[in-house]
């Protein structure tokens, strides 16, 4: 045949192949290299985000029946203080949930950190658990992988480089991957068909990927000490010449009434106590920031306010820190951004599986290949 009948490829499309390979081959190496570790990383993280949930169902301490009124959280604290005369109050958290009960901190005379469940609703305690439940068990596993902090997070960390990586990789690779949000997976033979579940996978997963990916890059630089740092201070220092009295369930509720009242869009979520007073901490109209972010500090009388931390008020770099978590784990809009995260940590896993399984596939049909030129030029396998 004549050579206008098979026009060689120009060098221009030559270049581009090569440049397309190199990038298939980017991608196939972080993939394969870290496939083991970023699946148990993003199996942890997945199980994280219903973490509470799997801890209510699994301690009936923490399930509580809704009544119509609710006690105040002074009540709910005098209960606690009652059950438990002899452990340290730390703080009391609202509940999750309808169903949920109020979780107050302590350390017992030991020393050992427990958790103190309170019926909302009734004001009574319905128990305590300890410290180191599922949720525990998912976040340290997913965070640290249950090693010291200090090396634990930068390893976990640093793999939002690789998902950085196959990220910009796999846009490179998938030409106008736009087009195959739709597209369905094709049965022929096996290779093609999980490569087509791999590229469906990947193109829904796009957004995830890279919010994953920019998060878990905070973390990384939190870890290697480019952190925000403290929060700005709502109580003083040291302790004032009134804090010496004990905090009453009185006190805590003048406190959370003067809270509601000068910041009426404030819903409480959590109350912090200790010797130097009060914190008062919940949801304002910050958006998409921890508890943490909107503060209000009382004296242990809950009459006097110290300060107050709103969490529009904060600064760049601060306001990053507060968005991380809430982003990361999709708790910021309640069980259906949850439910999205999981599904979505879900098809991350997959990501990690499939590709593995593909690079086994390629291998395998390779071998098949080498195997058929070999008896095809008569050498014995």
């Amino acid at each position: 045949m004549s050579a206008q009948s098979h026009p060689l490829p120009s060098p221009g499309a030559a270049a581009d192949k090569t440049s397309r390979r190199v990038w298939f081959d980017i991608h196939s190496w972080v993939g394969l290299k870290l496939s083991v570790l970023m699946a148990f990383v993003c199996l942890t993280g997945t199980l994280a985000v219903f973490s509470y949930e799997i801890d209510w169902a699994l301690h009936p301490e923490m399930r509580v029946q809704p009544a119509p009124q609710r006690a105040s959280w002074g009540a709910m604290v005098d209960a606690v203080q009652r059950g438990y005369p002899d452990w340290q109050f730390n703080a009391l958290s609202a509940p999750r949930g309808p169903r949920s009960a109020a979780m107050a901190s302590m350390a017992t005379p030991a020393g050992r950190l427990r958790f103190v469940w309170v019926d909302p609703y009734r004001g009574t305690v319905t128990g305590d658990t300890h410290w180191f439940n599922a949720q525990r068990f998912f976040r340290n596993t997913h965070r640290h992988l249950m090693m010291p902090v200090k090396f634990g997070v930068p390893i976990v960390s640093a793999l939002a480089l690789a998902l950085a990586a196959t990220l910009v990789t796999s846009l490179v690779i998938y030409k106008r991957w736009w087009r195959g949000f739709f597209t369905r997976p094709r049965p022929e033979r096996q290779r093609r068909l999980w490569g087509d579940v791999h590229r469906l996978l990947g193109v829904w997963s796009l957004w995830f990927v890279a919010l994953i990916a920019a998060t878990g890059l905070w973390y990384l630089v939190e870890s290697l000490g480019g952190g925000a740092g403290g929060q700005p201070r709502v109580l003083p220092d040291a302790p004032t010449e009134t804090a010496t009295a004990t905090i009453t369930p009185a006190a805590v509720d003048r406190a959370v009434a003067r809270a509601r009242q000068d910041w009426p869009d404030l819903d409480v979520r959590r109350l912090g106590l200790s010797e130097r007073g009060l914190v008062i901490e919940g949801q304002a109209q910050a958006w998409l920031v921890r508890d943490r972010a909107n503060a209000v500090g009382f004296d242990p009388a809950g009459r006097r306010a110290f300060g107050r931390r709103d969490g529009r008020e904060l600064g760049v770099h601060h306001r990053i820190a507060e968005m991380a978590d809430p982003l990361h784990f999709g708790t910021f809009g309640g069980l259906a951004t949850q439910l999205l995260w999981f599904v979505f940590g879900l098809a991350l896993t997959g990501l990690s599986v499939s590709g593995v399984y593909l690079y086994g596939l390629r291998v395998a049909d390779a071998l098949r290949a080498q195997a058929r030129r070999s008896q095809r030029a008569g050498v014995p396998r």
